[in-house]
């Protein structure tokens, strides 16, 4: 498929290779990017200017879902740019994949069945390098190139929140795996690197860790958003091994760019913003705020500020790469943009998983923002025959068993519009009984960033991040769906009467 071509299914996917690109398609649609020149500080003003934008999800209210932003005058960083929102709008991301809003999570399946794999560029064919920094020069300073923002003012420092980090097997350069993680600045040249557990470059650390030796990786910033997206698939969607950066390649019809790195046996992606070259240290670990003592890191998805870890590995960055101008791409924590990029691919996995398994039966998958795109889904059923009746909690149970982060799982019929809350809270007052629709799963890996999921919570349970999963069968019986039969209204076209009712 050639870029910006029309994909076998109608999407219209647009011709994006990068973030600039991106940025100039939005800013052909009203009300979805703004810009402001006001001097804005990092620390703490430009996450709370967002909060009231447009950051969304689980943000502290007044919040709203709102425009991409980009600060063109950040405090003591001239000629730096952070934008921030980027995906923290489903139209938006819709606008920038191609597909509609409601068949994005289709979208991002069909490019998990058909995957490209990236390519490797020259140097003088990556804008990533066109300005370079090394930490060998005298003046070099982490802190004072790049300006990484604080959510908060008890955030433990400053933190990159959108890096995509790219490591490799330490025997095998090709078994690659790119992932987002928590990056702490700690130093003129170190960051500590947060890893929940189970993730794949932690097991390329350990691994190079175990041999005596630090692990090469480059973090990646600023770029076209079908990467970042397409990288939060998590295993068995994509198994140890599978380089997620062919999820990208399947989203855009082309190959990702990669270029080799100046400082570290690592490759970049050529196409970025800002590429910070370093190798995870082995043996080496820090307190996250050790020069803070807040006792917290940042907020994470589920709302709250997660507690600092006391112990952290060490990135040391060996160099910065840019393009000239460079944006500096970030998020506010617990924002609609974490429920796009975790929540999309969590929509793709289920849906994948369930229709090999049962073809037919789930016509739809909606990761909500309440649960930060992780912890909460919606399953749209449309039952065929009684035994669909098994089949459909079922269903619950492959989502469960496919996406381990997931908490609760709602199900509804085909009448119901899973994307609205205040529908599946009406499927559950009329077609629910508690102690008969309520399917608990107790003692079950979850995640560690839910304050719920802790032995202080809930003495039951041993470890953190272990909780009672939960299934709310919210359809019909199928025998008694005649029963079950919502109002039916005329069909007609509204506009002929309000012209303007859907702009």
């Amino acid at each position: 498929m050639k870029p910006g071509a029309t994909h076998p299914q109608g999407w219209d996917v647009p011709p994006i290779n990068d973030l600039r690109s991106a940025i100039e398609l939005l800013k052909k649609h009203p009300e979805q990017y703004i810009e402001t020149d006001r001097e804005t500080d990092p620390i703490a003003e430009l996450a709370g200017v967002y909060r009231y934008v447009g950051a969304g999800g689980t943000v502290t209210r007044p919040t709203r879902k709102g425009p991409a932003m980009m600060f063109n005058n950040i405090k003591g960083f001239p000629g730096m740019r952070v934008l921030v929102g980027l995906l923290a709008s489903r139209d938006r991301v819709s606008m920038m994949l191609g597909a509609p809003v409601r068949e994005l999570g289709i979208q991002m399946a069909e490019a998990r069945r058909n995957v490209t794999p990236p390519v490797i560029v020259q140097g003088q064919q990556a804008p990533c390098q066109e300005v370079i920094y090394r930490a060998e020069d005298e003046n070099f300073d982490l802190r004072t190139l790049l300006p990484a923002p604080t959510n908060t003012r008890e955030d433990a420092g400053p933190y990159f929140c959108l890096g995509l980090v790219l490591g490799s097997d330490p025997d095998d350069r090709d078994n690659v795996d790119v992932t987002i993680h928590r990056l702490c600045v700690q130093g003129k040249d170190e960051l500590s690197i947060f890893f929940a557990p189970g993730r794949h470059i932690d097991a390329f650390r350990q691994k190079a860790e175990a041999a005596g030796k630090p692990l090469p990786v480059s973090i990646n910033m600023g770029l076209d958003p079908a990467i970042p997206i397409g990288a939060e698939f998590e295993a068995p969607t994509t198994p140890f091994g599978f380089d997620e950066l062919c999820v990208a390649g399947g989203l855009r019809g082309r190959p990702i760019e990669l270029v080799e790195c100046v400082s570290v046996r690592q490759r970049a992606i050529a196409r970025a913003e800002i590429v910070i070259e370093g190798e995870i240290l082995p043996g080496v670990r820090v307190a996250e705020d050790q020069h803070t003592h807040t006792g917290k890191a940042m907020p994470e998805f589920p709302g709250y500020t997660g507690d600092a870890n006391p112990s952290l590995p060490v990135i040391k960055v060996k160099a910065i790469t840019t393009r000239r101008n460079p944006i500096l791409q970030t998020l506010v924590g617990p924002g609609e943009e974490h429920v796009s990029l975790a929540g999309i691919p969590t929509e793709a996995s289920i849906y994948m998983e369930c229709e090999d398994a049962l073809p037919g039966l789930i016509k739809n998958v909606y990761a909500h923002s309440a649960g930060g795109g992780k912890f909460l889904a919606i399953l749209q059923v449309a039952k065929r025959n009684s035994g669909d009746d098994g089949m459909t909690r079922q269903a619950a149970l492959i989502a469960l068993a496919v996406y381990r982060e997931l908490k609760n799982v709602f199900l509804v019929d085909e009448d119901v519009d899973l994307f609205d809350s205040d529908d599946v809270l009406w499927a559950m007052q009329t077609r629910f009984s508690g102690d008969l629709d309520t399917i608990f799963i107790p003692g079950i890996a979850g995640h560690v960033l839910d304050p719920s999921q802790t032995p202080l919570y809930d003495p039951r349970i041993t470890a953190k991040g272990t909780t009672t999963k939960t299934i709310y069968d919210c359809t019909v019986p199928f025998h008694l769906r005649e029963h079950f039969v919502r109002a039916q209204f005329k069909e007609l076209d509204p506009t002929l009467w309000v012209p303007d009712l859907y702009k």
